[in-house]
Order: C-alpha cells, then structure tokens, then sequence
C-alpha cells in the first residue's frame, strides 16, 4: 500500500461510536443551513425492505432526534408496490421520470442518484440503497457524522462486513464484485484508494458542493466513479469512511455479478488516460439449451454519463434562487 494511502487509512477512518447523537446534533445546529441533510433511497421493486428502512429512519433520525431534514424515496420504475410501501412508511415518493421531465431518462441506479439531486435540498445527502435488510439507523447517522463534524470532509463511504447467504460459512464473503473487479482495479491505476473498504457501497454520503460538479454514471458504475472523480477533483483527504458494522442485502446470480462488473470495468477504463473506448459496449453470456448446448444473449452495458448537475439549467436556476 502506497505510504500516502496508509496514512490516510488511520487518519480517515472511523467507528461509528466515535461520534454520539448529541454530538452530530450539536455540529448540526453549529453548521445552520450547512447542516441541513436530504437521505435518498433509489428503489426499483424492494416492496419487501423499503418500508422498514424508512420506518427506522423517521422514528430515529427525525421523529426520536432531529438529524434528518428530508427522506426521499426515487422510484425508478417499480412494478410492485414500492411507492405506496414507502409513503405509507413516512417518505417522500417520487417518481424517476418526474425529476427533470425534459431529459428522458434511462435505466440504471447512477440516472436516479443524479435526477435525486435537483429533487432534494439538503447541503448533505446521503444514499442508502433501499435493499438493505435488519437495518440499523447508525448506518446513516455513522455515515453523516464526519460530514457534520470536520468541514475538510467532503465524501464519506460507509463500510461493513458484508454476510454472503445465512450460513456462518459465508459470513463476510459479500461484495465479490469488490474484491474481483473493483478492487484491483483502484490497487493498480489508483492506488491512493487501496484504503477504501467498500468502494461499491451503496451507502454513502457527500456536501451537495461536491455532488453537484461531478458526472454520473447512469449505471452500476456510479459509486466508483464518483470516488475517482473526488480523488482527482478534491483530493484523498477530503475522503473518509465509517465502520457501521454489518450490512444484510440481496445477492444477485454470477451472471448478474457479471454484467455489473463490465459497466463497473466500463466506467474505470474511461477515466484511465488515453483510453478511448466504442460507444456501444455489450457483454455475452451463454444460457445452456435444452438441446444441451449453449444459446449467446449479449447485454448491453450502460455506457452513459450525466453531466455535473451544476451545469444543468434547472438546477442552476434553482440554485441561484
């Protein structure tokens, strides 16, 4: 591990004990309307999780203690009942296509986050993905923490263990598209990032100065290339991470694992120098036939990014307002 990265790994991690609830409330009230802090779920047919996670957090981090100003919920297309779950649960829905209704949108989680940013006003937001099962408010509160407490932090990224199925075999054995794909992927063209635990969480959080001047990947690829694109936009030590202990969520198939990495692959290759890269991306997979041979279906791979929100005209406007 380069020395500088070393250094930053002691220096910028912490525990989410380290920061109390009257603490991060107190900075809150100290920072005024720096303080102020949207929570954005993006949910595409998680009826089954998402209710709890909103219950959690309005009875701790707004009914229990007044940390969170705003809990928004982004449906990016549900057939099931996520919305109505999810409202009846004390958030705020709205619907993917009804942010920034001019831009026809796409599919894929970085699309939400981004169009998420012109529908909340928080100084801080903060993503959870709406997945996440026993879930434990200090996820949030832990994740804010630094944010609220130290104004040279300007990106934080939860990390956890990550159980893999039910068995204690497979305890800590999530996150395989981390450790196969986007982990040796910042060792060896970012090395400055070899600290960070969980480069692909889903559950971080950022000052909506820096949010709102970085592009977004609209798919998988959003959360590492947001990372790299704060390394090289404000530097390692405005980055930080916070031990939450343990986070429970779905798992997807090794096909699904494998379309995933490609955009994630995708994203890295763009932001290498000289890299030029065919517009159209896809990736075949094969599926056995009852023949017994193999059939190719080759996937698209989501190739586009947003540009930063501060360039976009609506949000400008409203900024400026």
């Amino acid at each position: 591990m380069l020395e500088e990265a070393e250094k930053w790994l002691t220096r910028r991690s912490w525990a989410v004990t380290d920061r109390s609830i009257p603490q991060l409330l107190n900075a809150k009230r100290a920072a005024g309307t720096a303080g102020s802090i949207s929570v954005v779920l993006p949910a595409l047919n998680e009826e089954a999780t998402v209710g709890a996670i909103v219950e959690a957090l309005r009875r701790d981090l707004m009914e229990d203690v007044p940390l969170i100003d705003e809990l928004l919920v982004v449906d990016s297309g549900s057939t099931d009942r996520t919305s109505e779950v999810a409202a009846a649960a004390g958030a705020k829905v709205v619907h993917r296509d009804e942010i920034l209704p001019r831009v026809p949108a796409v599919p894929g989680k970085g699309e939400v986050l981004w169009r998420s940013l012109l529908a909340t006003s928080g100084e801080i937001v903060c993503f959870v993905d709406a997945d996440l099962r026993e879930f434990d408010s200090r996820l949030v509160s832990g994740t804010i923490g630094p944010l609220l407490t130290d104004p040279e932090v300007q990106l934080v990224k939860a990390m956890y263990d990550r159980p893999l199925g039910e068995q204690p075999a497979g305890a800590r054995q999530g996150g395989r598209v981390t450790e196969l794909v986007a982990r040796p992927l910042l060792n060896l063209h970012w090395p400055q990032l070899a600290g960070v635990v969980q480069p692909l969480g889903g559950e971080y959080a950022a000052r909506r100065s820096l949010l709102e001047r970085l592009p977004f990947p609209v798919g998988y690829g959003v959360e590492l290339g947001l990372l790299i694109d704060t390394l090289n936009l404000v530097g390692l030590d405005a980055v930080g991470q916070v031990d939450v202990g343990e986070r429970k969520h779905r798992h997807q198939d090794g096909q699904a694992l494998g379309r995933m990495s490609a955009a994630i692959m995708r994203t890295a290759q763009c932001r290498l120098p000289g890299s030029v890269l065919p517009t159209r991306l896809g990736l075949t997979q094969f599926q056995r036939t009852e023949d017994g041979g193999f059939t190719p279906e080759t996937h698209p791979i989501l190739a586009d990014e947003r540009p930063p929100m501060s360039t976009v005209p609506e949000y400008a406007a409203r900024q400026a307002a």
